[in-house]
């Protein structure tokens, strides 16, 4: 599965937890760190850590494996590594805190309510970025 499958599908998990702001950006042409991060918040730690959790149910029922994951009880930040794809999901204030859209200001931003209005997810390829 293409690394820009795994984060739609991430974000797509994300926001149906509720997830606020869901985005995916494309690190690829500015970072070797990994080709995407999705990045979601949460308005509580419970929520947070359903928004973790579902990503990470998703995503292993589509057999991709996660290798690390940094955070849960009592963290503001939860970190789901799966190599080409990095899935971040903070709690509001601690987003604004670290602004990784700010960060990795060069990269491609995808927003993934912007990505669900189209009818054919192939053609979320061509999405505009802002």
């Amino acid at each position: 599965m293409e690394a820009w499958e795994i984060a739609q599908i991430a974000a797509q998990a994300a926001a149906e937890k509720k997830g606020q702001d869901v985005v995916i950006l494309d690190i690829s042409p500015v970072s070797l760190i990994a080709d995407y991060f999705v990045i979601a918040s949460a308005s509580n730690k419970i929520q947070m850590v359903a928004i973790a959790d579902n990503v990470e149910e998703q995503l292993t029922k589509q057999g991709i494996a996660m290798l690390h994951r940094e955070g849960r009880e009592g963290a503001s930040w939860v970190l789901l590594d799966y190599g080409a794809v990095v899935v971040h999901v903070f709690h509001q204030d601690a987003r604004e805190f670290y602004a990784l859209e700010r960060l990795w200001g060069d990269a491609p931003i995808y927003r993934f309510k912007d990505l669900t209005t189209k009818v054919n997810s192939a053609i979320m390829a061509n999405v505009t970025t802002e």
